[in-house]
This record gives C-alpha cells, structure tokens and sequence, in this order.
C-alpha cells in the first residue's frame, strides 16, 4: 500500500492530547502516513504544561533532512516551535527540501495558560515562516498577537485574515472558536472571502483542537485536495472530534481525532 506522506514539526505532549501524538493520529485517520520531527519535549497532562526542554537545532533540522529525503513530504505542519531560533531553522529546512505545502498553527498558549512561544520568536515567525505557509490557522489571540491589535467582531475576523495574507501566506483561516456565538472560521485566499460555520458544542474538553484541525488540513492537501476542500474536510472531522471529546484528567480533556474507530470488538 502507497500512503500520501505528511510531515508534523511541533513538539510532543505527554498527555497525549496535543502535539504531534494528536497530528500523527489525525494523519492516520485521514488516509495519510504520518511523520514527525519534535521541536521540545513537554511534560504536560489536562491540567496544564510543567516542563517544556527545546530539542537542539541540528537534531531538528536532521528530522526533517532525513524523513524527506527518504520518504518525501507531500504535505507538513508546524506546532511549537518556541524560539527564534527553532524557527529559522526550521524554515530554512523546509526551503531546502522544497516543503512547499506548509500549513503554518502558530502555537502559543497551551489551554492550561503556558506560554509555548517566546516574546522574542513572533517576530521571527512573521519574517521567515509565514511567508513560506500555504496556509495559516491562528485562533483569535494568536492573530491578535501577530497583528498586533484586537480581534473581537466578524468584521474584524475578516480584516484579520487580509492582513495576514499580507503577511506572506499564500491563505489565512482565523478560527472564531474563542468568539461568541457559532463557530466561524475565516477562510480568506487572496481573492474569495468564506466563512465556515459549525454549531459550537458545549464542552471544555477542546485540548489539542488546533492541533488536530491543522492536521486535517494537512492530511487534505497531502491528499490532494484544494485547500478550501482541505480546510471543509477539516471543519467537519475537528466538529465531529470536538462533540466526541474525552473525559479524562481533572482539566481540559482532549479532543479525540479517533472517534470513527469502533472500540470494544
């Protein structure tokens, strides 16, 4: 069997809920082989980020050299990547490979409140990965933080998304999970303007939801498809991994990219 190749550079969760564990089981589920290069290791459960240890530079870069000279990656993603320096590595990697299918989730706050991206690295973010994106999906404070202003109404959603395809990615999907009333995603390539609805669901098991919806959208695009097609797919398998959450641990519970395996026998 011949799988589309997808590549996550984003760190690991002990947890299991986030990162790249929740990227290679989205991967999986949507018909793509998952590969992974892990930018930090966290120790981290529901209730919040205690630790967090950047892996080295080179060990970053060589992840990514050897899994694409190997295997070739039809389709990548970024998560944690907390230092200007892990940034530009990264990029620079990227470039060199011709990973030019890169959806960019520029993390920065776990749920429990740890900060994941450092002051310092939003600049290099805005200079030397961004521009290299296909796409962008920042929820409302990681835009507000890159753009550096506030991000309440519809309206300023959408003036959100211009800006940040000004910014150099080629598409931008501001997510209105944090907003009030349905949630309504952004979509926004240049020149169409869609919003993209799905009813809000009453839980506050979303840990590891950004995650798990930027690899639905990198699993689409390693497929094949047209990144709005990627980005419906998405929409629905994070709707439908959102109202199958899973209660466990005393905090936020994960979501659960899963949900369509039968368990029991």
């Amino acid at each position: 069997m011949k799988l589309p190749v997808a590549l996550t550079v984003a760190g690991s969760d002990s947890g299991g809920g986030a990162g790249i564990q929740a990227d290679l089981k989205t991967f999986a589920m949507l018909g793509v082989h998952g590969t992974s290069a892990i930018t930090a290791i966290t120790a981290q459960n529901t209730t919040g980020v205690t630790e967090i240890l950047e892996l080295p530079v080179s060990l970053i870069r060589e992840q990514i050299k050897v899994v694409a000279e190997d295997f070739g990656v039809d389709a990548a993603k970024t998560g944690i990547l907390s230092s200007p320096e892990i940034i530009e590595a990264v990029a620079a990697a990227l470039a060199q490979h011709r990973i030019d299918k890169l959806v960019v989730d520029p993390v920065m706050v776990a749920k429990g409140g740890a900060k994941l991206l450092r002051d310092d690295a939003v600049s290099a973010l805005r200079e030397h990965l961004i521009p290299l994106a296909i796409m962008i999906t920042p929820n409302l404070p990681e835009a507000e933080v890159l753009l550096q202003r506030k991000i309440v109404t519809l309206d300023e959603r959408r003036a959100a998304a211009r800006d940040l395809v000004g910014l150099g990615a080629r598409i931008a999907v501001v997510k209105g999970g944090h907003a009030e009333g349905a949630a309504i995603d952004v979509f926004f390539d240049g020149s169409q303007m869609i919003e993209l609805e799905a009813e809000r669901i009453a839980t506050t098991n979303t840990h590891g939801s950004g995650c798990v919806f930027s690899a639905a959208i990198t699993a689409g695009l390693a497929r094949g498809l047209a990144p709005l097609e990627a980005v419906r797919e998405a929409k629905a398998f994070i709707t439908q991994a959102i109202a199958n959450s899973l209660e466990i641990g005393h905090g936020h519970g994960p979501v659960n990219p899963v949900f369509g395996l039968s368990i029991g026998g």
